[in-house]
Order: structure tokens, then sequence, then C-alpha cells
């Protein structure tokens, strides 16, 4: 059997790609250069950064662990052993970072024969670390961390994103962002799933939905949220969420079951099953 990472090896690998996009981070890109956007869709962005860091984790994972199955964001999937799989993304939230946004991260995960059992989200700009072994709870920079104890949908914080296709695609998540508008505190809109699921797994929001993501969007993120106590499903309710269409509730238990509740009642007005 392959050699396979530690936690360790992921916070350094984490730490390093996030040095990178940081060094190429532009917080004035109007009046300064910014890096070198180009377009893999209408509103849908990939910068010279998220090329630079994925292209040095995958040559130290590579180069590490040779035999490993790599899926990343910028490349696709990298063949090898699908026992040992890695999930990449290189520079989570590209819109924010091409606009001078400092809200992104680094996210990267390694699964065990189709279980994920370790997860980091760096964000390099606040130099916070979350990080994650199955069974071994989570952290942030090295401390224990928890899922909040909110119970009440009208007082709990959430957070959602909306897909690259919401100009053509009907299930935009609109609907549902409106009915929890009107429901909770207050929705957040952020522009990086991996750091959505590590603030609820810090009990900095207290419920996270969102559809049609990528696997590498939430590999690392779902399990830092899983293993802070958070309730981690598929939109449906159903335990895996890392298959298509890659569309999960992650939430403290309590506001778990409401946001589900919300979604079923918005699909059965909408006549969705």
């Amino acid at each position: 059997m392959n050699n396979t990472p530690t936690l360790s090896d992921l916070v350094s690998l984490a730490r390093a790609a996030g040095d990178i996009i940081l060094g190429g981070f532009v917080r004035r890109p109007g009046f300064e250069d910014g890096p070198q956007v180009d377009y893999k869709g209408e509103i849908d962005l990939v910068t010279e950064m998220d090329r630079r860091s994925e292209d040095f984790l995958l040559g130290e994972i590579k180069r590490r662990f040779s035999d490993h199955q790599i899926v990343a964001e910028e490349s696709g999937s990298q063949a090898g052993d699908e026992y040992c799989k890695w999930y990449i993304d290189p520079l989570d939230g590209t819109v924010n970072y091409a606009h001078g946004i400092p809200i992104f991260s680094v996210s990267l995960a390694f699964a065990e024969n189709g279980v994920l059992s370790l997860g980091v989200v760096y964000d390099p700009v606040r130099d916070e670390c979350f990080s994650a072994e199955r069974g071994g709870g989570a952290t942030f920079n090295g401390e224990p961390i928890r899922v909040s104890a909110c119970e009440n949908l009208g007082q709990s914080l959430l957070v959602t994103g909306f897909p690259y296709d919401i100009r053509t695609n009907p299930q935009n998540n609109l609907d549902n962002y409106a009915r929890f508008a009107l429901r909770s505190q207050g929705v957040r809109r952020l522009g990086s799933a991996a750091l959505d699921l590590c603030y609820v797994a810090a009990g900095r929001f207290d419920g996270f939905w969102e559809f049609r993501l990528s696997p590498w969007d939430i590999a690392a993120g779902g399990l830092i949220a899983r293993e802070a106590g958070a309730l981690v499903t598929g939109i449906d309710g159903e335990p895996d969420f890392l298959v298509p269409p890659y569309s999960l509730i992650a939430a403290n238990p309590d506001i778990h079951s409401h946001i589900l509740n919300v979604i079923r009642e918005a699909r059965s007005v909408n006549g969705k099953k």
C-alpha cells in the first residue's frame, strides 16, 4: 500500500500555496497591475495565481506520493491509485481575489478508500488555518473548535453562495436566499465555500447551504465542519455529501434541521422532488 500523508503534511502544503497566492494578491487592482485573468465561463474566472498554486501543489504531491490520485480544480483528475485520493482547490474565491477582496483560501483534502480522512483550509490573508483528521476533531490554528449552540433559525446567521450559471439555470438559489433572509438573523455571501464551511465549524456562522459546487470546494471544509460537530449532508439530508451534484447543508444539528425543512418547503412549492 502507498504511503499516506499526515495532517501536518497538508498544513505545510496549504501554507506554502497560501504564500504563493498572497504574494500575487493586489488589494487595489484598479490602480495597480493585478493578476492575469482568464475566463472559463461567462462569470467564472481563473488567474495566473490559481495555476501557480496548483502547479506547486501537484508537483509536491507527485514528488512525495507519486502513486496517489489527484482531483484538482484547474487540471482535473490526475491518474493514480483511487484508494489514495487528493482534492485540491489552489485558490477558492478567485473572483474575490481578482477584484482585490481579501476573502479566499487554499483547500486540501485526502481520502482513503473513498472516506475523507484529512482536511485543511488556509486563509493566508488572516493566517487562519483550519484543519481536521477523521475522528480527531477540528482545530483553528492548532486550537480545538466547535460549532455554535444556536437553536433558533430566527437568531441564526447563515451563509450561502450562487452557481456560476446563475443567469441561465433556474436552480440558482435565489428563492432560497429570499426565504432564509426573511427567517434568519441574516444571510451572508463570502465567495469561498471552503471558508464558509470552516466558519460554520468555528461557530462564526450557524449554518451553510449551497447548490452545485465541486468536490474540491467542499471536501476539506466538509470534513472540518463535521469534525467540529456540524451535521454535514447532501441537500436532501443524505449523509454522503461528496457525490454529484455536490449540493449540501452544513450546520449545527439544530439549525441543520431548520435549513433542511425550508429547502424542502421551497422544493415542494416549486414542484421539485
